[in-house]
This record gives structure tokens, sequence and C-alpha cells, in this order.
């Protein structure tokens, strides 16, 4: 089995030791406050992104660590920004957090180069949480400056810009920056005991895996705090301001669903396998969700055959369909001796009956912000998610590019590929063009 030295060390790191924020290390781990100093004072948080995944975001870090304030956030929607601020004091009921939400102001930046004065705003740790297209952008800027990052996924939405994030990548691994990816499996106990487990032998060696989203839909226009009249443009809005409102239906912003969503259960296959898959192919389209502008330019349902360089397949299939259709969120793993959902060999997630924890500190979504921390003030295993998480990523948008130009794409091809999503220009009134819904045959891969 021919691979690269790059795969062989992450395989054994993954083998050898406990995962990343499950236990302790193999290797010796660099302690970050050398780097940085930081030790046990005060660490200070900035949030880039105020939707509702970046509000929860900095709940989970209040929540799970201790001595972090959140200082400063951008957005480039004003309300936005106010909304979630208030949601933030709103959720926090401890009095004890709430002192921690310190962000005057001067310190509320709209606009589409906040990111750049929430980095400047003598901030240690940069909570990136936009639409993934500015990802790179944005991660690129934070280790420029020697921030550590909470980055949510995926790490963009085209391969020129997640090339883009891997070059800051091991830039960040040089300089042994603390890098936490949004991939909250890689901390829920009951994954991270299990993916050990298989890694040592417990269901024999592997010989398939798959992953499943199959869900309902994500549409930003019909959901909660919509600033306009529901499922309705607001005449003001240029195309700019409405496609950012409503990103989830744009390529350009998410990735498809395959990127922004699917790329959950894949990670999880890519974790176990050790290593990125070689070559898929991949189809889709769009079914349910119809031919109007709302609903943009994205797939409603994609379905793709991976094969690893060892020849082991992962099955993918992802779907969002309304309300009533089937629904099917997991993961599996097969082996020679045995078969496993990725979690069931765990000592369990603290989930009670409804869903929720008995333990709040046990909720994955808290816990890698509690590892995050411990990183870098070097209580804990160093963690860098960066070049893993990214190469997760690419491997989601390698199964998008074949199911839009109905080619198998392999991974030299996404590796070389041109495909560059992002708006030459970024301004408020900038007249972004919506392509049309791929077809393969039609759809050119660059």
């Amino acid at each position: 089995m021919n691979r690269n030295s790059d795969s062989l060390s992450r395989r054994s790191f993954l083998k050898n030791s406990s995962v990343i924020g499950a236990g302790t290390s193999a290797f010796t781990i660099i302690r970050p406050e050398l780097v940085r100093g930081a030790g046990k004072e005060k660490l200070k948080a900035g949030l880039v992104g105020c939707g509702g995944r970046g509000t929860e975001a900095v709940v989970n870090l209040l929540t799970g660590t201790e001595n972090v304030e959140i200082v400063a956030m951008g957005d480039i929607f004003e309300d936005r920004l106010e909304k979630s601020l208030a949601s933030i004091r709103d959720e926090i009921k401890n009095p004890k957090l709430q002192d921690r939400v310190k962000v005057p102001p001067d310190r509320h930046f709209v606009g589409f180069d906040a990111y750049k004065k929430v980095i400047a705003s003598d901030v240690d740790i940069v909570m990136l949480a936009t639409p993934p297209g500015y990802r790179p952008e944005h991660f690129e800027a934070c280790i420029a400056a020697k921030k550590h990052v909470f980055c949510e996924k995926p790490f963009g939405t085209d391969p020129v810009g997640v090339h883009r994030f891997m070059a800051a990548a091991k830039k960040s691994e040089e300089l042994k920056l603390t890098v936490m990816s949004g991939a909250q499996r890689r901390f829920a106990r009951d994954y991270t005991e299990t993916i050990d487990k298989i890694k040592n032998g417990a269901i024999g060696d592997v010989v398939a895996t798959y992953a499943d989203w199959v869900g309902g839909p994500v549409l930003q226009f019909l959901g909660g705090g919509w600033p306009g009249p529901k499922g309705q443009r607001d005449p003001k809005w240029s195309e700019m301001v409405w496609q950012n409102r409503n990103w989830y239906s744009f390529v350009w912003l998410c990735g498809d669903q395959v990127v922004e969503q699917h790329l959950h259960n894949i990670d999880v296959c890519n974790w176990v396998m050790g290593t990125h898959p070689e070559k898929v192919v991949a189809s889709g389209g769009a079914i349910w969700r119809p031919r109007e502008a709302a609903y943009g330019n994205i797939y409603d349902h994609l379905s793709a055959d991976f094969e690893y360089a060892n020849g082991v397949h992962m099955s993918s299939y992802c779907r969002q369909y309304p309300k009533g259709c089937a629904t099917n969120v997991s993961e599996l793993v097969v082996g020679t001796k045995g078969r496993s959902n990725a979690h069931d060999m765990g000592s369990g997630s603290g989930q009670d009956v409804r869903g929720g924890f008995r333990d709040p500190m046990e909720n994955p979504y808290v816990r890698e912000h509690t590892a995050m921390v411990n990183s870098i003030r070097g209580d804990g295993p160093y963690i860098n998610h960066a070049m893993a998480v990214a190469e997760s990523t690419m491997t989601c948008i390698m199964a998008r590019e074949s199911a839009y130009s109905g080619l198998e794409i392999t991974w030299d091809m996404i590796m070389n590929s041109k495909r560059d999503l992002s708006p030459k220009a970024l301004s408020y009134e900038a007249n972004i063009e919506v392509p049309p819904l791929p077809v393969p045959g039609a759809y050119k891969f660059i």
C-alpha cells in the first residue's frame, strides 16, 4: 500500500495515542505557553461571525473554561451582532459567567473588514464562525497575527481557498499555535473511546465505512430572527446582502450540504482511516428544492463512493428533504471481526433521554473549548486540527465536484484544481451573479 509520509505519521499518531483531546498523546507535548506565555493568566477571545453557531460557541467557551473573557465581536451585519450579544447574555444564567462577557461598544466591529479589527483588538483567541466561504482569508489573517483559533467547519468552499487554508495550517503548526475545529465529534467521549478501540483492532481490519446525513433542509430565510418578512427578500437588499442573509443556499458561501454539513460524518471516516480517500465518483441533484431565487444553486441530495489508497471504500449519502421524510445521521465502520457505529464502545456521552447533557462539561461542544484552552495553557495535549479537518473539507469538495461534473475525481485532481468561488471584491453593493444549478456534462471541472 502506497502512502505518503504525512499520512503514515498521522495514522501512527492516531493509532498509538488516545484521540486528540481524549487522553495522553504518545508524542512529546510542546507546551504552548512556552511560545505565548499564557500560563494561568487571563485569556481574551474575540468572535468573528455572529450567527447561531458563533453565538453558541461563545456560550460553550465560557461554560467550559475559567479565566477566559469574550472582549470583541465582529460581523458584516450590525443587527446580527447585537442580537448575538443579547442572546449570549440571556443564555448565560450564571452571574460569574456573565461577568466575563466584556464587549464594550467600541469593540462591536461591523463590515467586511470586521475580522481584521477583532484580530487587532488584543485578543489571544479568535473564534471564526462566519459562513465558510470567508474561512480561508480569515484563518490566514489569524495565523499571520499569531493568534490561537477556534475554527468552525468546514475550512473553505473551493479548492483554491482550502489550499490557502492549508498553507496557513502549516504555519500554525510551525508556530505551535492551537487550532480547534468545530468538528465536535472529535471531543465526544463515546466517539473518542470507540475510535481508539477500532484503531487498536477491536473489530479487526477495517474493510468498509459508511457516512450518512439524511435530514431536513437548512433554510435561513425561514428561520427565527430573519430581519425581513419571512420567506421574502427585502427589496432594499443588494444581491450581496441577500446572499449573505441566506448564505446556506449559495455554493460560494456554504459549499453545498456535502461540504457544510456532511463533513461531520466524512471526517469521522477519515479519522478512522487516518487519511483521506484517493478518488471518488458521486452523483446528485435537486428534486425537492424549487428553482426559485431563495433556494439558490445547491443540490438537495448527493451520494458518493470514495476509495482509500488501501482499497477500502466509504459510501456516503447526504440529503435535505422536508419534514416527514426519513432521517439518518450516522457512521458505520465494518471490520473483519465486527462492526461499529463509531460510538458504541465508549463510556457514554452523558446524554439524558431528552438528548441533553446531565453534566454540561460532557457536551462535546463544551469539551472542545475546554481542550482548546488547556492546549493553549499547556495543561493538556497540544491540539492543532487545521490540516486534518482541511483534508476532510477537501474530501467533501472532491465529492461535490464529482457530482457536479459527472467525472471521477482523484485527490491529485482536486489538489490541483483552480476552482475559485470567491467574489473578486467584497462590498455591500456588489452584484454577485448566481451560477445555474450544476448539470453533469455541462459543468466543467477546472
